[in-house]
């Protein structure tokens, strides 16, 4: 199913590790490729990707390689047995995590040569709020901010929001409560966020759906594979798809370059 617009680009993030980003990540992208969706994956954690570990596949070649000019985007990546194409980052390569802003740019001018015409591109980027994360969001059309109910995730998370909000001036930012025991809690966790966010900066987030705790998606993990195909019918399955579905139905978003080279303008120029 082609969307009649351009491709939408997703970035997704955390405030701190271990609160299920990248799982978020991988599980939204194979429930939106199950909708009919040609969906891409960019593994933008690029010290420590690790999408391709919970997709089940081992790409001979990463994004360390096109940074190098030793292969182009399209030679590195890979269809997955999900149906995603994954650009894949680079692991355990200390310079990828401390990228500057020319070599971010070169990253986003890269996605120029994507031959393959996608629906959504989703960006996996780094927890934290290194300037080479937050040029990824600001890359993005829509931004969604992963947060477990817990004092420090909930405490970084809010950090990003703010410097996202504050000091890159960027709108369309989504809450996605993670691990959480229904969706009234998830419900109820975005409202305290947002209060916050509206007080103190001016600003409101955005909801779509929260993702409730389930053993099945580190069993889904330890087996390789999303928690989509390694137990549908879990409530993180369901709510996966419904995540995807509340996404799909969202408005398009304005933006200048109307295709995947989709923000140079932002990288290069004035903020």
């Amino acid at each position: 199913m082609r969307l009649d617009r351009p491709p939408e680009v997703i970035g997704i993030a955390s405030g701190k590790g271990g609160v299920g980003k990248t799982t978020v990540s991988v599980n939204l992208a194979v429930a939106l490729a199950g909708l009919g969706h040609k969906v891409a994956l960019f593994d933008a954690d690029l010290g420590l990707a690790n999408a391709q570990l919970a997709l089940g596949v081992r790409p001979p070649f990463n994004f360390s390689h096109v940074l190098e000019g030793k292969k182009s985007l399209n030679e590195i990546v890979v269809t997955t047995p999900q149906g995603v194409l994954l650009v894949p980052g680079a692991s355990g390569i200390q310079k990828m995590a401390s990228l500057n802003r020319a070599e971010i740019g070169q990253i986003v001018s890269a996605f120029s040569e994507l031959d393959s015409d996608i629906d959504y591109l989703i960006v996996d980027a780094a927890a934290g709020i290194a300037e080479s994360v937050m040029l990824m969001m600001a890359a993005a059309q829509r931004r969604y901010i992963v947060v477990r109910d817990e004092p420090s995730s909930i405490a970084d998370a809010y950090g990003v929001i703010k410097v996202l909000m504050r000091d890159y001036k960027l709108d369309q930012i989504y809450l996605i409560p993670n691990m959480v025991e229904n969706q009234a809690a998830g419900r109820q966790l975005f409202s305290r966020i947002n209060d916050v966010c509206s007080r103190f900066l001016g600003h409101t987030l955005r909801y779509l759906h929260s993702i409730e705790a389930d053993s099945q998606v580190l069993a889904s993990q330890r087996h390789h594979r999303s928690v989509l195909e390694h137990a549908p019918s879990s409530a993180a399955a369901r709510d996966f798809r419904l995540l995807a579905e509340a996404t799909r139905a969202l408005e398009p978003v304005e933006y200048a370059s109307g295709a995947v080279q989709f923000l140079m303008e932002r990288l290069c120029g004035p903020r």
